[in-house]
């Protein structure tokens, strides 16, 4: 393939008018797909809100296909791998995890064995991986997974990895920074870097006012990152006034307006975002009993967002590979619940919408799930190690379901254990800005009550911006900070 005639058609595969800053992005990655390979080679596309690299990606996919070129869609969480592959035209795409390992079920008595790296059997094929700045270099088990997606990609033959994101987002947690989007992070791996950032707005966010609080709140986090240690940190003068899409909303308020946007656009198209899982926690029992008059602990109807990504080990439901952390999902019907091995347990039906590129008469994908309902009203993000022990210790003792079946095959189907294997789940209604990353709502609600003065500065801005950039139509500020309003 020739490089200008490959960016030509990219450029003509763009929905809208690309801007000379866009142009010149699409030169620079015709030149990465097109170059003979001779090194590991890696482009890092930095690409702001409202920038138009969502559309740009679709047209590079489109016309890679079309030359006949493998192009593996990936993502760090199964959410953000079913938005991606929505932005990319039903292409599919996986989460990192699944894609590039082989998991082995060992002896740790809390999990499933340390994931196994995966080779890669793929010659000459694009690794496109979005929402990068998510990925981190260490995760609880001291591996790394960037290192482990590096040594995956470049076991192929001829292949070459693109890392998109925003740096203006939260970074993975407990880092500062998102090193894959880091140039010198690969470089010390022996990659050859080459990288783009879009800054410039598309001309189609221009009036929006969510983008417009965006920008300025990444332009304020630009400048605090040169200054000389010790400097008084800029403030973002948040605007809301003539901007329809941007709206202040007190505590007092909040239900009568949340009540209403239920109403207009749907629970699934509406979220709560807050700053803690304790938060989260007191937003959703308020939610359920204020706004929707729900005095059970769990009705038909209610949404439950998925914690930990799960995996059918029996008959898939039609149209579903797997539950992925951060999947939403409703509630059809309670079947029943029990107390078992110290911990309690619903059996229930649930659905989910099918893709966003289905048909408009495709069904909702149903399925019936065993969920754990000791998580969803939980100050942590998943079930901790104790609990796992318990729920471990408790299964492999329990004769009345094994009688004398001997220990190492009890262990075996541990595997395919329903109560193992539960579903660990949360109210939906209200999360953590980390659970809502890599997903977009028609109505974001972004809660800054009892943000004390000396809270305000980058980590917060970070924490802000991807907030606000979950919203697609009108973003709430829920009792903010009157230092950051203009």
């Amino acid at each position: 393939m020739n490089a200008k005639e490959f960016a030509a058609e990219v450029l003509t595969a763009l929905p809208y008018t690309a801007n000379d800053q866009q142009v010149a992005v699409v030169a620079a990655l015709a030149r990465f797909v097109t170059a003979p390979v001779t090194d590991d080679m890696a482009f890092i596309l930095n690409g702001y809100a409202g920038t138009g690299k969502t559309s740009l990606t679709g047209a590079l996919v489109r016309v890679l296909e079309a030359h006949g070129r493998k192009v593996v869609l990936l993502a760090p969480t199964g959410r953000a791998a079913k938005v991606f592959s929505a932005n990319s035209h039903g292409h599919p795409a996986f989460t990192i995890h699944r894609k590039i390992y082989r998991h082995a079920f060992g002896a740790d008595t809390a999990q499933a064995g340390p994931p196994v790296p995966a080779e890669n059997k793929l010659r000459n094929a694009i690794f496109i991986v979005d929402e990068a700045s998510m990925i981190g270099t260490a995760d609880e088990r001291g591996a790394s997974l960037l290192e482990d997606l590096v040594q995956y990609v470049y076991s192929g033959v001829g292949c070459r990895l693109m890392l998109m994101g925003d740096t203006a987002q939260l970074p993975p947690v407990g880092q500062e920074t998102s090193p894959a989007m880091n140039p010198d992070t690969l470089r010390r791996m022996g990659i050859k870097v080459s990288r783009a950032t879009l800054t410039e707005t598309a001309r189609q966010a221009a009036d929006s006012g969510i983008l417009f609080n965006a920008t300025r709140l990444r332009k304020v986090m630009s400048k605090i990152a040169v200054l000389p240690e010790g400097s008084p940190a800029p403030v973002p003068r948040l605007r809301t006034a003539a901007l329809p899409d941007v709206t202040v909303v007190s505590g007092e308020d909040l239900p009568e307006i949340l009540s209403g946007a239920y109403d207009a656009d749907g629970l699934a198209e509406t979220i709560v975002i807050t700053r803690s899982n304790r938060r989260a926690a007191e937003y959703n029992a308020g939610i359920r009993g204020s706004v929707l008059y729900r005095e059970e602990e769990l009705t038909r109807g209610d949404m439950l967002i998925v914690a930990r990504n799960h995996y059918f080990t029996g008959k898939k439901p039609r149209g579903v590979d797997f539950v992925a952390n951060g999947d939403i999902v409703t509630v059809e019907r309670v079947l029943g619940t029990e107390c078992r091995y110290g911990m309690r347990f619903a059996d229930v039906t649930l659905s989910f919408p099918p893709p966003a590129d289905a048909p408009d008469d495709t069904e909702p994908v149903v399925f019936d799930a065993k969920i754990m309902l000791d998580t969803l009203s939980a100050e942590y993000a998943v079930l901790p190690r104790d609990g796992w022990e318990k729920l471990y210790y408790g299964i492999m003792a329990d004769n009345d379901r094994f009688g004398d079946m001997p220990v190492d095959r009890r262990y075996a189907q541990l595997r395919t254990d329903p109560y193992w294997g539960a579903l660990q789940v949360k109210y939906a209604y209200a999360v953590t800005c980390h659970k809502a990353q890599g997903g977009q709502w028609t109505n974001v609600f972004v809660d800054l009550s009892y943000i004390p003065a000396d809270a305000l500065g980058l980590i917060l801005y970070r924490w802000l911006y991807t907030a606000v950039t979950r919203a697609k139509k009108h973003l709430y500020l829920i009792s903010p900070p009157e230092e950051l309003l203009k």
